[in-house]
């Protein structure tokens, strides 16, 4: 006889074995899918070798991936903290511009050194060095202070050797340097054509006579022992042959030395400076050496005083030197005497020269 289950609710059938199998593949599979996804991103974040090159590109710098990192984190992580009180690393500085031609290697000062634009070529005893210390008060200019002697006495240094010898300047300045002695030197004119055919010539003038009476004053003051005026003057004074192979009476005939410039410079690329106007109108003079020049007329009357002890015209001082500037003790000596019959013969010697030179350069000195 069969027993009879107890009275009340009948016990719940067991559960299929195969549904706690698809609960177990169900577990399994999306424990593989977080692991997968963790391992991908781990290998994404830290560069691995499995990262795909569409999602995380190898940096080409620890600089620039410190800053693709910062841009993009695809795993979410936080940037690494600084560590405390350590300051911000600086930005590394653009490199400096390379140097202008001209500079040394490793200069770090303005400018370039740059042959010069514009040439103060002569007279000896004209005024050359008033025109020079006048010209640098201009801050577009900037001028060598001593005379290199180039294109006489060093030429064969090289032109790297005279470029060296040169000032600083900026682009927007002119270089501009003062050798007398190149108005009579015959090579000059080709050499420093072959420089730069559009070097500017500027040539300050006075009249002959008083230029070699003050030529003869200076190598007086250094050789005592010399003869006289006179007698250096003259082949023959009773027959008024005049010695031009001195050097002081050679130096004025103008129109002989500017005839070899004229073969290679137009008239338009020399400027001619009166001495005699220097010292009565500096301002006026050099305005016209600031327009030749190409550069605003800085230089004015406020610029100078006339100073009587030496009979020229002095800087007044500036803002940046609380001096006035007067030419050296070398200049404004007072003139040896000389017999006024020699200064006749010397003016009659001198006329035909003058008058062709007027005509030249289509300007009237009153020399005469």
């Amino acid at each position: 006889m069969a027993h009879r289950a107890p009275s009340g609710r009948a016990p719940a059938a067991a559960p299929a074995p195969s549904r706690r199998l698809a609960r177990r593949v169900l577990v399994l599979f999306t424990l593989s899918l977080s692991c997968s996804y963790l391992c991908y991103s781990l290998l994404c974040c830290c560069g691995g070798p499995a990262a795909p090159r569409a999602r995380c590109p190898p940096a080409r710098s620890a600089a620039a991936a410190k800053k693709l990192l910062q841009k993009s984190r695809p795993c979410g992580r936080p940037p690494p903290a600084e560590p405390p009180g350590s300051a911000a690393p600086a930005r590394r500085p653009r490199d400096p511009p390379a140097p202008p031609a001209g500079s040394p290697p490793g200069s770090s000062r303005p400018g370039a050194k740059r042959l010069p634009q514009a040439i103060v070529v002569g007279v000896k005893k004209g005024g050359t060095r008033a025109v020079l210390e006048f010209i640098r008060v201009h801050p577009d200019v900037r001028a060598l202070g001593t005379e290199p002697h180039f294109f006489d006495r060093n030429y064969d240094r090289g032109l790297e050797w005279y470029r060296s010898l040169m000032p600083r300047t900026l682009d927007s300045q002119i270089t501009v340097e003062k050798t007398p002695s190149y108005f009579v030197t015959k090579e000059a004119p080709r050499r420093i054509f072959n420089m730069s055919r559009d070097t500017k010539l500027i040539v300050v003038v006075r009249n002959p006579v008083t230029r070699a009476i003050s030529d003869y004053t200076q190598t007086l003051s250094k050789k005592p022992d010399i003869p006289t005026f006179e007698g250096l003057s003259f082949r023959n004074r009773s027959l008024g042959l005049v010695d031009t192979s001195w050097n002081a009476i050679r130096i004025g005939m103008y129109a002989v030395h500017l005839e070899s410039w004229l073969q290679y410079f137009p008239l338009s690329q020399i400027h001619f400076v009166s001495g005699e106007k220097l010292i009565t109108d500096p301002a006026g003079e050099m305005g016209k050496v600031q327009d030749f020049l190409g550069i605003k007329r800085v230089i004015t009357d406020k610029h100078f005083y006339f100073n009587k002890t030496k009979g020229f015209p002095c800087l007044k001082k500036s803002e940046s030197s609380g001096l006035p500037r007067c030419l050296g003790k070398s200049k404004g000596r007072t003139h040896v005497q000389i017999d006024p019959e020699v200064i006749e013969q010397l003016r009659d010697f001198y006329r035909p020269y003058n008058i062709k030179f007027y005509e030249t350069v289509g300007q009237d000195f009153r020399w005469e």
